[in-house]
């Protein structure tokens, strides 16, 4: 019996003529009957959302005083992301912010500012600030992405739900996924992966004039291609990706390049299916790629040559390579992980590969195990070469970089691929790794009770346990000063004005910006944390370059010693805050050498600061 069928079975008889003299109680029952038939659906989903609950319990349930301990910088510089996203729905559509490095400016496009889900939550945002809206991000994309996952694995590829459980699980909860939580919101919002491989599916459904899969069951009406379905799914197919692009492109261009590998792998292993559904599934793919470019075409021009846009990536591959002993290794977020894990990557929020000897072990076995299945083959094909590609230019071992070449070395160079990590091709194995492992355990489900019905989901429990995550740390973090909660900036700095604060905001230091965060991104600041295009060349930088009079303020505030200011110096920080476009000068209590940075600030503007608030305050013109 079919799987609709049984659904349908299970529903019980439909009324002919309901009772519309009671619709609300028509509905409840249609929503109970609904709630029963998908119980075992939703209490996976419950498990899911409690488990991302519980990694990420350490932000609640104050977020705004709440810091992640191993990434503070990029939780800023996020939490200033979703900020300047709500302001969609307070009309500002471009893609060219200036409330950041005043005058130029930052090219949204160029940066990982995931605008779709700062306008999805932008009520959140703009209700319960920015901080709300992040530990919402960093809990959800872990839940929605194993969700996701689920679904895939159990209505599409129809494996059993167990199977698929634990497949979401691994996909949703995994050690990269759970160290990428560590503030890359781009990187943990995959939860319309599981889209786009349904729509590939349906396409491939679609195109075969057989109306059969590979397997020989037949799908549809035989003797012509669907053409409907090729056309709907080739449509939603770009407009997903098109949504994706708003989210983190670099999932999209991992996703891309994994489809890519499968696909070779998959027409190797099954040339004439391969050949038979080649010319429609090609015509489907000319629609997705028809509607994602004009969808695209403007946001993506913007991104490489628009103001402020970049065309390379700000990262030396050569650094953000995986070491090869980090792969048996766990990972130090892990329950059985340890400090010595921190040694084979590059920090806390890289621990991509670190999947330990009992699970790489397991999933060589299941794929030897299933290897004649052309989705195993592909997924076997897609790990092992985007596992390669992790390692970059050069083979590292233990923290030795050795002369071995690695795959990524064809590709170094290449635009748009210097824009990924190759650390990062890691995170492209962990749903290749969940296919492999719920493809085995829905075959051992399916043995009846031979040995393998028990042995294969506990070897897998087994190998999986010592990844399981621990919960993300977190730290108070210092209170927004009282000048910005209470509004007192407006009387500095006129709304859309900028703000300069004592001393500057950086990449190592954006503390500042989550003043801009706390009003809403109502004001622009100067310099910042940030992409754009600063390096020698024009190539993209991380920031920009100091000028003089904040290369004053930022070495004041890290020694502590007074300068001597010559007028010249005060000259130029006239003309610095004429460029800037400044409109108020701001020192906040509690900054580190404050008094050191009030003498200086005064020398350099020439008189002594007004007190508002908790801040001492310069006006400008």
């Amino acid at each position: 019996m079919t799987r609709s069928a049984t659904a349908a079975q299970d529903t019980g008889p439909v009324p002919a003529h309901p009772d519309k003299s009671a619709p609300g109680s028509s509905r409840r029952s249609w929503f109970a009957a609904a709630v029963r038939r998908n119980s075992r659906d939703i209490a996976v989903c419950l498990f899911f959302i409690v488990v991302s609950a519980w990694l990420t319990h350490q932000l609640w349930p104050a977020p705004g005083a709440r810091l992640l301990a191993l990434n503070p910088e990029d939780q800023t510089l996020y939490e200033w992301f979703l900020a300047s996203d709500a302001r969609i729905l307070l009309g500002d559509f471009s893609l060219l912010s200036d409330r950041l490095n005043a005058p130029d400016g930052v090219n949204l496009m160029a940066n990982t500012t995931v605008i779709a889900l700062g306008f999805l939550l932008a009520p959140v945002t703009l209700t319960f600030g920015a901080p709300v809206t992040f530990a919402l991000l960093v809990a959800g994309n872990l839940a929605a992405s194993a969700i996701a996952f689920y679904f895939l694995f159990n209505r599409i590829a129809g494996v059993h739900r167990l199977a698929a459980a634990t497949g979401g699980a691994f996909c949703g909860f995994a050690p990269g996924m759970v160290s990428q939580s560590n503030s890359h919101l781009h990187m943990t919002a995959i939860w319309l992966v599981p889209v786009m491989i349904w729509l590939l599916v349906r396409m491939m459904r679609a195109a075969d004039p057989t109306g059969s899969t590979p397997g020989g069951q037949i799908l549809g009406p035989a003797g012509h291609p669907d053409r409907r379905r090729l056309l709907t799914s080739g449509s939603w197919l770009g407009v997903v990706v098109a949504l994706q692009v708003f989210i983190g492109e670099e999932v999209l261009f991992l996703t891309a390049v994994t489809l890519i590998i499968m696909t070779v792998a998959f027409a190797a292993a099954r040339p004439r299916y391969a050949w038979r559904i080649l010319p429609n599934f090609v015509a489907g793919m000319l629609v997705a790629v028809a509607v994602g470019v004009g969808l695209l075409a403007y946001p993506l021009w913007f991104q490489f040559a628009g103001p402020q846009g970049v065309a390379d990536g700000v990262f030396d591959p050569s650094y953000f390579s995986a070491d090869l002993a980090s792969w048996p290794a766990v990972s130090e977020l892990s329950v059985a992980g340890s400090a010595a894990a921190a040694e084979l990557t590059t920090g806390p929020a890289e621990y991509n590969t670190f999947l330990g000897w009992p699970l790489v072990i397991a999933t060589l076995g299941c794929a030897a195990w299933l290897i004649r299945r052309p989705v195993v083959i592909a997924s076997t094909a897609g790990t092992l070469l985007m596992a390669w590609l992790s390692l970059g230019p050069r083979i590292v071992v233990d923290g030795t970089r050795t002369e071995v070449p690695g795959v990524y070395a064809v590709l170094h160079g290449m635009p748009v691929v210097d824009g990924a990590l190759p650390m990062r091709f890691a995170l492209a194995v962990i749903p290749l790794i969940a296919t492999i492992l719920a493809l085995a355990m829905d075959r051992a489900l399916r043995l009846g009770w031979r040995p393998a019905r028990i042995g294969v989901p506990a070897a897998i429990a087994v190998a999986l346990l010592p990844t399981v995550a621990a919960p993300l740390p977190a730290v108070d973090r210092d209170p927004l000063p009282e000048f910005i909660t209470g509004g007192h900036w407006r009387d500095c700095v006129p709304t859309g004005g900028v703000l300069v604060p004592v001393p500057l905001a950086t990449p190592r230091e954006p503390w500042p910006m989550a003043w801009a965060t706390g009003a809403n991104v109502a004001f622009g600041m100067p310099e910042g944390f940030f992409i754009g295009p600063y390096a020698p060349g024009g190539d993209a930088s991380m920031g920009t370059f100091k000028q003089p009079t904040s290369k004053i303020l930022a070495e004041v505030a890290s020694t502590g010693d007074v300068p001597e200011v010559t007028d010249a110096e005060r000259a130029r920080a006239r003309r610095d805050l004429a460029q800037w476009g400044a409109d108020c000068v701001v020192l906040v209590d509690g900054t580190e050498n404050a008094g050191a940075l009030r003498q200086t600030t005064e020398a350099l503007l020439g008189r002594p600061g007004e007190r508002v608030a908790d801040a001492w305050t310069w006006r400008v013109g």
